[in-house]
């Protein structure tokens, strides 16, 4: 059986799907079960990480918070995982270009961890989802605004990893000990996003943006992490294309410019 933390969010619930539609035995773990093809996993409370019968774990990064709460619940979920004899792990994990954003920590953390623990595994370096570039690029009165200068990401549609996590953990033997980074075929920059959308592009420095945050209700260790993405690419740390995901998913990604012009154009911003 295949067990798929975090079933309750986006990257979860997606590869939950697909694995159904590829017809594996899988249920999905949340906090807050409510239906028969979900258990109750929840990675602040050791009582519910119980995985006997697990033969694969496909282990979705536990949610945004504090570097030592995210260290914290991915250790003890592994701890529990070596416990009730799990065959294999997979782990989405940060693309390889990302240890320079503020939410990198925890995900080395937590591959050196599961290196060097008991069980076999691969990991999935997930690039930054095309969601996440549209909600950060979305136009406002005509105009995208952004840090992100000149320089641009090679961003990935989330169905597109979900589909790749899938394919892993329906046959996991031949992935053993592998690091897959799975970023997109093409670097997309604000200007592209810009053109496709025939909005103007206006350039804004890291502190306008960190400003922009104030009174918007964030969590403390939020705006830095924002605040990250737009430095990094202005940095130009994300620009590296890859083939892996290809590979793994055996056909074409999708186009995340468009994705996001799409999603902006038809849907408007994401929430």
């Amino acid at each position: 059986m295949i067990l798929v933390t975090g079933a309750s969010g986006a990257l979860g619930s997606a590869t939950l799907d697909h694995l159904h539609a590829l017809g594996a035995e899988a249920v999905g773990g949340t906090r807050m079960p409510n239906h028969a093809a979900l258990r109750r996993i929840d990675f602040d409370d050791a009582n519910t990480l119980h995985f006997d019968g697990v033969d694969t774990l496909v282990m979705i990064s536990a949610g945004a918070a504090e570097d030592d709460v995210v260290i914290a619940r991915h250790g003890r979920t592994l701890q529990a995982a070596e416990r009730d004899g799990v065959r294999h792990i997979v782990y989405t994990s940060l693309t390889a270009a990302g240890d320079h954003l503020g939410f990198a920590l925890a995900h080395r953390w937590t591959e050196q961890r599961i290196r060097r623990g008991s069980i076999p595994w691969t990991i999935l370096r997930n690039g930054l989802y095309a969601e996440l570039i549209a909600d950060l690029l979305s136009p406002r009165d005509g105009t995208i605004t952004a840090a992100f200068g000149p320089h641009g990401v090679a961003p990935v549609v989330r169905d597109d990893l979900a589909m790749a996590a899938a394919k892993v953990a329906t046959n996991p033997l031949p992935h053993t000990g592998n690091i897959y980074d799975l970023v997109g075929a093409k670097t997309i920059t604000a200007a592209h996003v810009a053109q496709a959308l025939c909005v103007d592009f206006q350039p804004t420095s890291l502190e306008h943006l960190r400003a922009s945050f104030d009174g918007a209700g964030m969590l403390p260790f939020q705006p830095g992490m924002l605040v990250s993405i737009h430095s990094a690419i202005a940095g130009g740390f994300l620009e590296e294309t890859g083939t892996d995901l290809e590979a793994l998913l055996e056909r074409k990604p999708m186009n995340a410019l468009d994705f996001i012009h799409q999603t902006l154009q038809g849907t408007g911003p994401i929430t």
